[in-house]
């Protein structure tokens, strides 16, 4: 390949040369030129073979194949190789080892096994990352640095000793005195007033829990040491990133996320990432609108640019119990989709598959025979090629959205370890079910945490916003008080930023934006559904309802859906209230798919904001623009064809071919269109 190719989406990805001999490697290199692949990431678990002991640091192996990415002219992605601990160091200093949520110490094995506290493995990770980047920056094609690997690890953290010195050490600088941290945790309650920041001890099931992560004596506690955890492994990804630009100032930094995550607040690590990246592996074969919304979630890290897509899987994904095989037409339309969501990189995780262990079934560009006549690798190289073929018309470009969705790691972490509620009623579940909503109407949307600034957005959408913190009352009041329509659900405006409740009114501070006041909340076990009847100017729907059901006393509000049974039938499930020049909805129940999606399109139709294919099911609109150019991407994820009238004129920088306004496109099942519109 040449030097001084096009700029293009990245295409290629995890690459693992030290573990075949180099006959293998230059077979690999004539399988990456038919596939059109241009960047390999390289030395993601190497620490062992770069640092065999304490005092020694060899090279030679990363030096042969650096050097033979470069010659083969592919943009290479470096990693620092600290995301596994060497077998020397856990054996040297046993501390180095997690201490699991049960308390128990672990020996050597796994990887992200590693004590973010532990004061050697952050020296050594750190002069690791140090040493690499003295030795490759520089490096003709080198376009990134790749720290550790998917933070978070088993568990989610750590419960160590040196975990509970540092999580002492955070509560000092948090809370300042220890009146502050009482009043923070509720410590009268239980008799656990604390006299001494010594007497705190990391919440695990030694401690706080009794059933699990999510059932906890003190929500503040264990709130809070997850803040800390996320923040403690965010101290390792800064302690190399700071080691890297003594030897690099420019070069991107970052590390692969892991889309909706629970264990890590990836919005507090964002402003530490240079591009942010994430790694693409979807519970089932139906989540495209699951996908969007990690997509999204991804871009808005970084305020709407561009991300990375830093692994999917060519074929399947090897550590699930059921691995089914991607079906054809698959790879290409889920690869699109997510360049369609702002991806200007699409990278496989993994380029050989692995002779042994754990994912050596895992899928990849080349199986154990490197054969380039499957199936798999066909789709592969017909996708580099459309890849390489586009070139660089969209890098960069971003999504025009004027709908916003808040994700908040806050009330994720809050309200599902709140008892008294119901425990089968899940944050990701919730947000997912209003943002499936939007997806499915065309909205062209974000997805951005509490903090964001909402004055582009005439629709902000705010699924189970339990925890409030900062300024977000006053900005979703005067998103709606400027003529923009605010969007809730059950359970919002609970408890403030140290996880107490309010003393008013449910939803507390966010009552007189929603008109209303909640009197009950009602709970119901999985698959018992009540009816909501919904009114509309389009026509009545009952639609159901299930696991919450908060009782409401409008203060203003209009009503607009009602219940259907129980002791509070005929009383408001849905309202909407008018504040300023804009309205506010409030969702007290969990609404099914239809109920939902007569909601959104309401709220959407106020604004002109449902899109042309609303109403073909599976088909997605998805738009970049850049430069005055805006770039349609027409999908479709239904498995029968579909055909829809072309929104606008343009030509399908796909297939060459003109299309106009109006003419009938015909989408055979996994079908893509990229338009260019006039």
């Amino acid at each position: 390949m040449s030097e001084h190719r096009t700029p293009q989406i990245r295409y290629g990805g995890d690459y693992n040369p030290e573990q075949w001999p180099r006959e293998v490697w230059e077979a690999d290199y004539a399988a990456f030129d038919e596939a059109a692949i241009d960047t390999l990431t390289l030395n993601v678990f190497s620490w062992a073979t770069l640092q065999p002991d304490a005092d020694t640091y060899d090279f030679t192996q990363l030096d042969e194949i650096v050097e033979r990415a470069v010659a083969g002219g592919r943009d290479v992605v470096l990693a620092t190789s600290t995301g596994a601990l060497p077998p020397w160091l856990a054996h040297a200093h046993p501390e180095v080892c997690r201490t699991d949520f049960q308390g128990r110490r672990h020996v050597y094995g796994q990887r992200h096994n590693a004590c973010p506290s532990s004061p050697v493995y952050r020296r050594l990770s750190a002069e690791l990352a140090g040493r690499v980047a003295e030795r490759y920056a520089g490096t003709p094609g080198l376009v990134a640095w790749h720290v550790g690997n998917e933070y978070g690890g088993f568990d989610g953290g750590c419960w160590c000793d040196l975990c509970g010195a540092g999580f002492r050490d955070w509560l000092r600088e948090r809370y300042g005195t220890l009146d502050r941290l009482n009043e923070a945790w509720n410590a009268t309650f239980w008799s656990h007033t604390f006299t001494d920041f010594e007497q705190v001890v990391p919440p695990n099931m030694l401690s706080e829990h009794w059933r699990g992560p999510d059932h906890t004596a003190f929500q503040g506690i264990t709130l809070d040491y997850r803040r800390f955890m996320s923040e403690a492994m965010l101290a390792n990804y800064r302690d190399e990133k700071e080691r890297i630009r003594e030897h690099d100032a420019t070069t991107p930094v970052t590390t692969n996320f892991m889309g909706m995550f629970r264990p890590i607040d990836y919005h507090r690590w964002a402003a530490d990432l240079d591009v942010a990246s994430w790694d693409n592996y979807p519970p089932g074969q139906r989540e495209h609108a699951r996908m969007a919304l990690a997509h999204d979630l991804m871009r808005g890290l970084k305020d709407g640019a561009p991300f990375w897509v830093m692994e999917q899987t060519p074929t399947i994904t090897a550590s699930r119990d059921v691995n089914p095989v991607k079906r054809p037409g698959v790879l290409r339309l889920w690869s699109w989709q997510a360049v369609a969501h702002g991806a200007d990189a699409v990278l496989y995780f993994q380029m050989r598959q692995s002779k042994g262990a754990c994912e050596k079934y895992h899928g990849a560009v080349l199986d154990h025979a490197g054969r380039t006549d499957t199936r798999s690798f066909r789709e592969v190289a017909a996708l580099g090629a459309e890849l390489r073929d586009l070139g660089d018309a969209v890098l960069g470009a971003r999504t025009p959205a004027r709908v916003a969705v808040l994700f908040d790691w806050d009330s994720w972490w809050a309200a599902e370890m709140t008892d008294g509620f119901n425990r089968h009623a899940r944050y990701v579940d919730t947000v997912l079910g209003y943002y499936r909503a939007l997806w499915n109407a065309g909205a062209q949307l974000d997805v951005v945490p509490v903090t964001a600034d909402l004055t582009g957005y005439d629709v902000v959408v705010a699924p189970m916003l339990h925890l409030l913190r900062g300024d977000v009352v006053a900005r979703l009041e005067e998103v709606a008080a400027r003529g923009g329509t605010v969007l809730s659900s059950f359970w919002a405006g609970r408890v403030d930023e140290d996880s107490n409740a309010y003393l008013m009114d449910a939803p507390g501070p966010l009552g007189p934006l929603f008109g209303i006041r909640v009197e009950e909340t009602d709970s119901a076990e999985p698959g018992v559904v009540h009816p909501v009847h919904l009114t509309g100017p389009d026509g009545d729907l009952t639609a159901g309802a299930g696991l919450v059901f908060e009782v409401l006393v409008p203060e203003g509000a209009e009503v607009v859906g009602t219940y259907g049974a129980e002791f509070y039938a005929g009383t408001p499930a849905v309202t909407r209230h008018t504040f300023g020049d804009g309205e506010a909805w409030y969702v007290a129940t969990g609404l099914d798919d239809a109920g939902l999606a007569h909601v959104v399109r309401r709220v959407l139709d106020r604004h002109g904001l449902v899109g042309p294919y609303a109403d073909a099911d599976d088909v997605e609109l998805a738009v970049r623009a850049t430069d005055g150019r805006r770039f349609a991407f027409v999908l479709n994820h239904a498995t029968e064809v579909r055909e829809v009238a072309a929104h606008a004129s343009g030509t399908d920088l796909l297939s060459g071919r003109r299309v106009e306004a109006g003419e009938t496109l015909r989408l055979e099942p996994t079908d893509v269109v990229v338009l260019q519109e006039d």
